[in-house]
């Protein structure tokens, strides 16, 4: 085998001088905003949406809880990056799909900046750290190294996620925004092999307060495992049919982590003791005592996040009364600090039939479709997956689906949804799983762009 050597120490007097173009972000800035003095307006803005106004007194009602997390848009900087890659160099990535990768490498450490962080693992049957954590000082230096990077034998991706996460939590940076982002072509074939066990290596990032990046680049790597690195991380999963897209995916993800207004975002709906959640989208939902607390993903400059819970009332007398007090805590790119935002619920329960059967407000009654959506998708992909259903049942599924989710105006995830489609008619029904999980993956998250 050929092992691949570590780097080097990267010192050079000769300092990398500035890009001549544009940079992804020309906003950005080299230290945390506040450090800079800027104005301390937190990045977030939360709205708390009710689906109606009344409930009917005296009987079981339900109704829908949506949080309505914007961006707010700012000219604020970034906070810097203390970015690890972690890349396959098993022997299946031999040839275009390595070279590309290299390529996507390289392309990366041109857009960060000297207060950046990066250190690049890579695996086979082994794992290698190829250059720990150091800011970018010669870029030039660096590139040459990842070009030097040839391919090995088999695949330990387990022993690669712990050796990453090492990388990303040794050096301690406050104020910086840590992220993994891991490329793979393959199952695990050496090392641990266990869903559970490799799920929960990429679980203990979270712990650490950042995320994974899964992509997955080919035929025969498995999607529900990196679809669950990303989901029990809270990151993000793509998938990638072709080599020279590797270079184009890591470049949209470079843009996510540089816009980036606000990390670790979580919900906590301190619910009134007669009041029961039935279900929760958007979202992992844990259930303390009377809190019911959702998980969110990270926040980027024109995104919003909508997660919603579907709650329960028993039979209960009329009048007004706050049902449930929300809180959102997240760490603000913009201030610097952990910011708090809180409203109440209020509900009147009502012996009117009329008020209580009003019509559900629109923007509450869409997420809920969207749910409705994203539920549907999962038994699809496992009815096709366990052969429950046969290829024109799973088109008429995926085409129903397809058509709600247009409907919502989820158009991206419509629009991949119409690549599975086509995918399932060419008799390719590997590509359409692959692609259809990454749709899941994004709907799971209650995000929406622009």
């Amino acid at each position: 085998m050929d092992r691949t050597q570590q780097m080097g120490p990267l010192s050079d007097p000769q300092r990398t001088q500035a890009m001549q173009m544009p940079i992804i972000d020309p906003q950005r800035t080299q230290a945390m905003p506040n450090i800079l003095g800027a104005p301390a307006q937190p990045s977030l803005s939360m709205e708390v949406v009710l689906g109606r106004k009344y409930a009917l007194a005296q009987s079981i009602a339900r109704e829908g809880l949506l949080t309505i997390i914007r961006a707010v848009q700012t000219a604020a900087g970034r906070a810097p990056l203390n970015l690890c890659l972690v890349l396959d160099r098993s022997g299946s990535m031999e040839g275009a799909p390595f070279e590309f990768a290299k390529q996507a490498c390289a392309y990366l450490v041109d857009q960060l900046t000297e207060q950046d962080v990066l250190s690049i693992v890579t695996f086979s049957d082994t794992v290698d750290v190829v250059m720990p954590p150091r800011k970018i000082v010669n870029k030039q230096l660096v590139k040459d190294h990842i070009m030097r990077l040839t391919v090995g034998d088999t695949t330990n991706i387990y022993d690669a996620l712990v050796v990453g996460t090492q990388q990303a939590t040794s050096v301690n940076l406050p104020g910086y925004q840590t992220h993994l982002i891991l490329l793979t072509d393959g199952e695990p074939t050496v090392g641990i092999k266990d869903f559970s066990t490799i799920v929960s290596a990429a679980a203990r990032a979270k712990e650490f307060g950042f995320h994974i990046t899964a992509l997955g680049f080919g035929p025969d790597y498995n999607e529900e495992l990196l679809a669950g690195i990303a989901r029990r991380s809270g990151g993000k999963y793509y998938y990638i049919d072709q080599p020279q897209r590797i270079p184009e995916v890591f470049q949209q993800e470079l843009v996510r982590l540089m816009t980036v207004v606000a990390r670790n975002p979580k919900l906590e709906v301190h619910l009134a003791r007669w009041v029961q959640v039935r279900q929760a989208f958007g979202g992992e939902l844990q259930m303390q005592g009377r809190t019911a607390t959702l998980n969110l993903v990270d926040v980027e400059r024109g995104s919003t996040l909508n997660p919603v819970l579907e709650l329960e009332f028993p039979n209960h007398p009329a009048g007004v009364y706050r049902i449930a007090k929300v809180t959102l805590r997240w760490e603000d790119i913009v201030t610097g600090r952990v910011e708090t935002a809180t409203a109440d619920a209020v509900l009147e329960f009502t012996t009117d039939p009329a008020l209580a059967n009003q019509p559900q407000d629109p923007r509450v009654a869409n997420e809920l479709q969207v749910a409705v959506a994203s539920r549907a998708l999962e038994k699809t992909i496992m009815g096709m997956r366990a052969h429950q259903l046969d290829r024109t049942q799973a088109l008429a599924e995926l085409q129903r689906t397809q058509a709600l989710l247009l409907s919502q105006g989820r158009i991206q995830e419509a629009q991949e949804v119409t690549q599975a489609i086509r995918a399932l008619q060419s008799q390719d029904a590997n590509t359409a799983e692959k692609t259809l999980m990454g749709t899941l993956v994004n709907l799971e998250q209650g995000k929406r762009e622009g």
